[in-house]
């Protein structure tokens, strides 16, 4: 005989509060980022000529210990070193460099750099070094 009381085993899981609960994040989510864009409504000025208050950006010439020069982090000989660094000094005649050189390469390397800024007479050079730690 067969017990009429038993329960129906579930196979499968209701997902559907989860889902509502997702909806409602969901939707809360949009109405909070819509409104955080909006904020107040001002009529700007307009301006015949707007001065341009960025700083230029710092050029990084890197000596690695193995002597490969890089302009930012891209690797170059002296040559293409001082055509690109020419063109910067064009369009930024106040262009600001920065020498990074490893401390056991040959000092003949950083001198023929700072020869190359030399000749292009860029007057903002920088040296990093490191901080002497006692």
């Amino acid at each position: 005989m067969k017990v009429e009381s038993e329960e129906k085993v579930y196979d499968d899981i209701n997902i559907t509060p989860m889902l509502d609960v997702a909806y409602v994040l969901l939707l809360i989510f949009i109405i909070m980022t819509t409104a955080t864009v909006q904020g107040i409504t001002v009529n700007l000025p307009k301006a015949s000529a707007t001065p341009a208050l960025s700083k230029p950006k710092t050029k990084a010439i890197s000596i690695t210990q193995d002597g490969t020069i890089y302009l930012d982090t891209y690797p170059v000989s002296l040559q293409e070193l001082e055509t690109r660094l020419s063109q910067y000094k064009a369009a930024t005649p106040d262009l600001p460099v920065v020498l990074k050189a490893d401390a056991a390469i040959q000092y003949e390397k950083v001198i023929d750099v700072l020869d190359v800024v030399t000749r292009l007479q860029i007057s903002q050079l920088g040296l990093v070094t490191q901080k002497l730690v006692k």
